[in-house]
């Protein structure tokens, strides 16, 4: 058995908060019961049982992420699904959802079963998305229930969005009868010249047009019309625009199925990180203005955006050293997500911690359908411990991936533990 004793315990799913025990046994939480209560006093001097005591730690489920990307199979020089989920567990996570850009892609039922085959090995949790379209090329839909069969949780053809409206309407009518949700890419090509960066003052700085909003605001306009007819669940990816975020808050009011994820990164920056950060700093969609950034934490705050996902998207250090038209777009935050809700969300009082944890747990679980994001007696035994009142460094990183303009930086907390069907998975060093 494992025992976690004197945490504090912060349980997303029914709200609950205070100082509990935790009986572990096997891969299932057996019992929770009031801290000093004397119940697991026996279990405490039995020499066979682990203990962890987190002398009054924050407790909670395992983070769940519904949007990774671990490059593997095809582009493994950049991340694997063993650095993944290393880095994953690094940063409190014991699910998460491995997109499908991948070479070859997640459009088949061997790719699916490769990827759940070694994710099984990691030690954490590791689904994987299906391809909406064949090769992402968006002419040709997959077969959807075939690869729902074969393990995968969702469909997305993340990196790229879907521009035929008839494939997209198409793919909804499935998705609605299966009752899967269609996760999205929302920027239309026919908008950008330059993508990874805002069209706007710091692109004129730097000599290129850039990704104007209007390239995600049109098709999220277009998507929730969609969903609305069809009657399908679909997310918008990493929100990144004021109107996209008010679109979707006027869409729930009718009763379209839309959910939405922030990623860190866009409640964190703004497009004048570029000029600091450079490459670093360069994601689809790109980072826009303090407007936008703001909108996004109050579409948070409301509920509009249910979600939090890191979009952990690995280059190497040799790509994003290009100059900033050639490098590729994306930033690692695996590793940083949770620290960076904190000190920008919690700690700026813009929501508590219990409301961040939710958006970082039971929300992405209820919404694709995972077992994860609970702490419950007879619940599986995914657990991260944090502490939220020390100092720390993120001076290195777990991921093969450098690409984050967050290493160096201090955070007020640390994850401590991960713990992931009842075996520690991470412990800080």
């Amino acid at each position: 058995m494992l025992i976690i004793k004197n945490g504090y315990l912060i349980e997303p799913e029914s709200g609950f908060e205070g100082y509990k025990d935790i009986v572990i046994d096997g891969a299932k939480i057996v019992d929770i019961v009031d801290k000093g209560c004397g119940k697991v006093e026996n279990l405490l001097h039995d020499s066979a049982n682990q203990v962890i005591d987190v002398d009054g730690k924050i407790v909670t489920a395992g983070l769940v992420d519904g949007h990774v990307h671990f490059r593997d199979p095809g582009f493994t020089y950049k991340e694997d699904i063993e650095t993944g989920a290393r880095a994953s567990a690094r940063g409190g996570f014991t699910s998460v959802v491995m997109m499908g850009n991948t070479n070859p892609h997640m459009d088949n039922v061997e790719t699916i079963k490769y990827v759940l085959e070694k994710g099984a090995k990691t030690g954490i949790n590791v689904y994987t998305c299906a391809n909406v379209t064949m090769n992402m090329e968006g002419k040709e839909q997959v077969d959807m229930e075939k690869l729902l069969d074969a393990g995968a949780v969702l469909f997305t053809d993340d990196g790229k969005p879907i521009t035929d409206e008839k494939i997209m309407e198409a793919v909804c009518r499935k998705a609605a009868a299966l009752d899967k949700v269609v996760s999205l890419h929302e920027e239309d090509p026919k908008f950008i010249t330059d993508n990874g960066i805002n069209a706007g003052a710091v692109a004129e700085k730097l000599g290129i047009k850039g990704s104007p909003r209007e390239a995600e605001i049109s098709m999220v306009k277009r998507d929730i019309d969609i969903a609305e007819r069809t009657g399908a669940k679909i997310t918008v990816q990493h929100i990144s625009a004021a109107e996209s975020v008010d679109l979707i808050r006027q869409a729930k009011k009718r009763g379209v199925k839309v959910y939405a994820e922030a990623t860190p990164h866009h409640f964190t920056l703004t497009e004048d990180a570029v000029l600091k950060h450079k490459t670093l700093a360069k994601m689809n969609p790109p980072l826009r203005l303090e407007s936008d950034r703001l909108a996004i934490i109050e579409g948070l705050k409301d509920g509009t955006i249910e979600m939090i996902a890191t979009d952990h998207a690995p280059h190497s250090k040799e790509e994003k050293e290009k100059p900033i038209k050639e490098a590729p777009s994306g930033i690692t935050g695996i590793e940083t997500s949770l620290l960076l809700g904190i000190r920008e969300l919690v700690n700026k009082g813009y929501m508590t911690l219990p409301e961040l944890l939710k958006r970082m747990t039971i929300c992405p679980a209820g919404i694709y359908g995972l077992n994860a994001g609970s702490v419950k007696v007879g619940g599986n035994a995914d657990l991260v411990i944090f502490d939220n009142k020390t100092e720390w460094v993120f001076d290195k990183t777990y991921s093969k991936a450098t690409n984050t303009p967050f290493l160096g930086e201090k955070f007020p907390a640390r994850v401590l533990y991960t713990i992931c069907c009842g075996k520690v998975v991470y412990e800080a060093e």
